[in-house]
């Protein structure tokens, strides 16, 4: 009778407690991530997100950001050149390769683009991922 109740709640105890652990991961990854997007990415993409008028596309409330994480981890550690259609419009600016910034900092940023100014994507970028893809 013990055992049973021990375990009932110990078992939900385990997963209200995961259910936390990855919110907190992602919050604190966002908060870097700002600090990073300050420092790396406002000049042309501008504080608001919203980018710079027919020649830097926005981060903010961008259908680009929706990509799959390799694709925007490719796109940092790469860069981008040619055209690029966000919601709709053309961009034809050159974005420099950052593979100076760690793995860490790349994924933070990430974090903080596709949940700051209206994106809300979910899922999160790990430092692992762009590890991987920095490797190929």
């Amino acid at each position: 009778m013990i055992k049973v109740l021990a375990i009932s709640l110990i078992i939900p105890g385990i997963f209200l407690l995961s259910g936390f652990v990855p919110d907190q991961t992602l919050s604190e990854s966002i908060k870097r991530g700002k600090e990073v997007y300050t420092l790396y990415c406002q000049s042309c993409h501008m504080e608001d997100g919203k980018g710079t008028p027919d020649i830097n596309p926005p981060v903010a409330k961008a259908d680009y950001v929706k990509k799959p994480a390799m694709t925007l981890i490719g796109v940092v550690l790469d860069g981008q050149s040619g055209e690029v259609v966000v919601n709709g419009k053309k961009y034809n600016a050159i974005m420099a390769p950052q593979p100076y910034l760690t793995d860490e900092q790349i994924a933070d940023v990430l974090n903080y683009i596709r949940n700051s100014w209206g994106n809300k994507i979910s899922g999160t970028i790990t430092p692992a991922a762009v590890k991987a893809l920095r490797k190929t």
